[in-house]
């Protein structure tokens, strides 16, 4: 991750994730997820949030082969771009296929479940609505 800071920048509980600029490696970000503890022990899962603002976030996601993201929403609208791999998204009245290099967007509240088809780095986007924020 390369930081490029602003001498006006707001502090938050995690400055380095709320910079005015950020830029990220995503080969070495999908390095790192998988020497993570959650991927060599086994929950099939590593996630690490590249950039947290009040209203938008950006959260890389690495699912081992068969393992679930059992069903949830979220409040915002996200995106799920697949990266490596292919995810699977179990949604309330179909399934969605999103191999590596598509891209899906769902609005608020949309009930959903990911599995991993096979293992799988995709980039969660959310964005809630400002009055939410």
């Amino acid at each position: 991750m390369h930081r490029h800071e602003d001498e006006n920048s707001s502090l938050t509980r995690l400055p380095e994730l709320a910079q005015p600029l950020l830029q990220f490696d995503l080969a070495a970000e999908i390095e790192h997820l998988q020497r993570e503890d959650s991927w060599q022990r086994g929950t099939g899962r590593s996630s690490r949030t590249l950039v947290k603002q009040p209203d938008f976030r950006i959260v890389l996601v690495a699912m081992k082969a068969a393992t679930e993201m059992k069903e949830h929403r979220a409040d915002g609208r996200i995106s799920i771009q697949t990266i490596v791999g292919h995810v699977r998204l179990k949604l309330p009245e179909q399934t969605i296929e999103v191999p590596a290099g598509h891209v899906l967007a769902l609005d608020r509240c949309i009930t959903h479940e990911v599995v991993a088809v096979e293992e799988s780095v995709f980039l969660l986007t959310i964005c809630w609505p400002q009055d939410a924020a």
